[in-house]
């Protein structure tokens, strides 16, 4: 069969059932093949949406998310999503055309160096240089991408390989020399995880974007609940814990809850599963009094890569988790969480949130993530853009059940969440799929609107509107006590905007106006775009 063919195959003895992509010439012989298959595909606006796409297909499905660009400015425009996708760990397989094998490295129409430009941040990448090995190929980088710490995979594809016959045979197994990841933590330092907690008088459990990534959860909450330790989490970590607890202390870091940053500090055992200490999370771990580090995660690299680790356990968190749950008894900590709820119920900003006044021509943003939170259902996915709106988000969005949050947590993404929520729809179409986002973030992928109303799905976009780049404004201030090149003076009607895409469109000078809004679109059969005004002093935090 023909290569294209045999590529279009490959994605089918993958389970692929959806591919998101933008094509071009470099890519035409693969896509008359999937022309003729039953594999879906959704045409974006823009290349870097089809990246972003797949990473909210393969962020609710725990599924390899796929999406093809054509060479070129193609492969490049799609090169901050795979940056995304590899800083978040999320399993992607990104196919690109490249020009005919014979001319590369001269410069022709439309080439560019796709596998050079993006392997600093690919978990692997290939460009294909005999036909006979696509097969190969393609499976070792769905299992690449899929297995151990999930990533992105690119495989750059010559357009006249493409045309080539191959004898196509799928049936080799996987064996990549070095590439083995570690699933099972080793029982030995399972056993010291339990030691020390036994032994431990103020442990914690903080919680990173791996216990996702594993499909971990219940096994998390399992520990949680048999063991008794409070848990605090980071901006990644955040749906892999219920917020109703009364020993969930919440975000920590840079953007985080004082009380949760205070346990941090305070805690003598640390119990991290997941994470890799990223800089915005990392501060509260290097305040206070000593305190020891279990860190659980499956890429050896990061153990004791930020902070020193008394006890590393190398291993998938479901499988360790599931070990220490057939292990650990409760913990007797009536002390520590006493001080905690002390320290919670201190937190200035939680009182001075309760005690803000809301006005009557702007919409408060907090109090309208608090309102989502408590209107929609325990299988509503959240997906947050990055800015303000995603700290007001990640910070008043209840977890519970089977509700999600998605947002770009390493690479601070900047119009990520409206492509990635229209993979999340796509992957769960009989799931309430809520966006929010800033003017600033919005505009960066606003065309997708048309690929809302061509692929059919129903979202809510919540913008927040103040008129400016609202996170820099507020570290400007912070720092300078003035702002420069923050404002946005020129801001369209993005309720008309909307309405020119055939969506639904409402606009809210108020907390009222948004409740009534809010209402409306749960009622809605297609997309509604609510456009929030917003007090530009409204800060992050306080």
């Amino acid at each position: 069969m023909k290569a294209s063919e045999a590529i279009v195959k490959c994605l089918q003895e993958e389970k692929v059932d959806v591919i998101f992509g933008y094509p071009g010439a470099a890519v035409i012989p693969i896509y008359e093949e999937l022309r003729k298959s039953k594999i879906r595909h959704i045409l974006v606006r823009h290349e870097q949406g089809a990246g972003h796409c797949a990473s909210g297909y393969a962020r609710v499905t725990g599924k390899v998310g796929v999406c093809m660009v054509t060479s070129g400015p193609g492969a490049t425009n799609v090169i901050t999503a795979i940056a995304t996708a590899y800083m978040d760990s999320i399993p992607m397989v990104i196919l690109t055309g490249q020009v005919n094998l014979h001319q590369i490295g001269k410069d022709v129409f439309q080439e560019a160096d796709i596998t050079g430009s993006t392997e600093p941040f690919t978990k692997h990448n290939y460009l294909i240089k005999n036909e006979n090995d696509i097969p190969r190929i393609l499976k070792e980088a769905f299992h690449i991408a899929g297995t151990g710490r999930p990533g992105p995979v690119l495989v750059d594809i010559p357009m006249d390989l493409q045309n080539k016959d191959i004898d196509f045979d799928y049936s080799q197994v996987v064996n990549i020399r070095g590439y083995k990841p570690t699933v099972n933590g080793h029982i030995l330092q399972i056993k010291k995880i339990v030691e020390k907690l036994e032994s431990c008088s103020r442990p914690l459990v903080c919680v990173g974007g791996g216990v996702a990534c594993s499909n971990a959860r219940e096994e998390l909450r399992t520990f949680l609940k048999l063991s008794g330790i409070p848990v605090v989490h980071t901006l990644l970590g955040k749906d892999s814990v219920e917020s109703s607890s009364d020993r969930y202390l919440g975000l920590i870091g840079m953007h985080g809850f004082i009380s949760a940053n205070k346990a941090v500090s305070r805690a003598d055992v640390i119990i991290c599963i997941g994470t890799r200490f990223g800089d915005r999370a990392i501060g509260p771990f290097k305040t206070g009094h000593h305190k020891d580090i279990i860190h659980i995660d499956i890429d050896p690299a990061e153990i004791g890569k930020s902070l020193s680790t008394l006890i590393p356990v190398v291993g998938d968190a479901k499988d360790i988790l599931s070990q220490l749950n057939t292990m650990i008894t409760p913990l007797d900590l009536t002390a520590w969480i006493k001080e905690l709820q002390d320290i919670k119920s201190n937190d200035p900003s939680l009182i001075h949130g309760k005690q803000q006044k809301n006005s009557d021509s702007s919409v408060n943003p907090k109090e309208a993530i608090k309102y989502i939170s408590e209107l929609v259902d325990e299988n509503a996915i959240l997906v947050s853009d990055v800015g303000q709106n995603q700290m007001w988000a990640s910070r008043h969005f209840d977890i519970f059940q089977n509700r999600l949050f998605i947002t770009s947590g390493g690479l601070g993404t900047m119009g990520y969440s409206l492509p990635a929520a229209i993979g999340a729809k796509v992957a769960c179409p009989d799931r309430s799929v809520i966006v929010t986002l800033g003017d600033g973030s919005f505009q960066m992928s606003l065309q997708e609107l048309g690929t809302i109303i061509n692929t059919n799905v129903k979202l809510i976009i919540v913008l927040f509107n103040n008129s400016g780049l609202g996170m820099v404004r507020e570290l400007q201030k912070g720092v300078y006590q003035h702002t420069y090149g923050v404002d946005i003076e020129h801001n369209p009607d993005f309720t008309k905007i909307a309405e020119a895409y055939g969506l639904n469109a409402k606009k809210a000078t108020n907390n009222e106006e948004f409740a009534q809004a809010f209402r409306w679109a749960l009622d809605q059969s297609n997309t509604t775009l609510i456009e929030c005004i917003v007090d530009p002093e409204v800060r992050t935090l306080l």
